[in-house]
């Protein structure tokens, strides 16, 4: 497992081992091999509100900032290459909002940088929260994750 940072500030070394954790977790959750994990590769960028909404309102129709977006590679996971690296996606991170949200719900920024990493991973492997059962079992999934990295909700504790 590989996360593929953009140029800008990468975050501390252990917010990234929290995020490698959390995506072969995830990864392994919905039946990945071995070798299928170490070939994957998710790439992380962390944006201005500015730019975020730009990207939201250009690929979503939504023209007001969000916390993350997520930009699935695979549509049909037949479609994995058998060989070679696995690029599941692209996943934006608006640090500015996460910060916002860690206050508001009273935890660490580097706990709200994970989840939504988490979040927008979990969507990178096919699921959503359009339906509400759909919904349920997203966040059902992204709790069980973040309490397997320790970083469960309302901890206020870093990383």
């Amino acid at each position: 497992m590989e996360i593929i940072f953009g140029e800008e500030r990468m975050p501390g070394e252990a917010v990234v081992a929290k995020m490698k954790e959390a995506a072969a977790l995830c990864i392994r959750h919905e039946g990945f091999a071995a070798d299928e994990e170490e070939r994957t590769e998710i790439s992380l960028s962390f944006v201005t509100p500015e730019d975020i909404r730009a990207l939201n309102r250009e690929y979503r129709g939504v023209d007001r900032v969000t916390d993350v977006l997520s930009f699935p590679q695979f549509e049909d996971f037949e479609d994995i290459p058998e060989d070679g690296v696995i690029a599941l996606g692209d996943v934006v991170i608006c640090t500015d909002q996460a910060l916002l949200q860690a206050d508001e719900y009273g935890h660490s920024p580097e706990r709200e940088i994970v989840y939504l990493f988490v979040h927008s991973v979990l969507h990178l492997l096919g699921y959503d929260h359009m339906e509400e059962s759909e919904k349920q079992e997203m966040r059902k999934r992204e709790e069980e994750v973040m309490s397997l990295i320790g970083l469960e909700r309302n901890q206020g504790r870093s990383v």
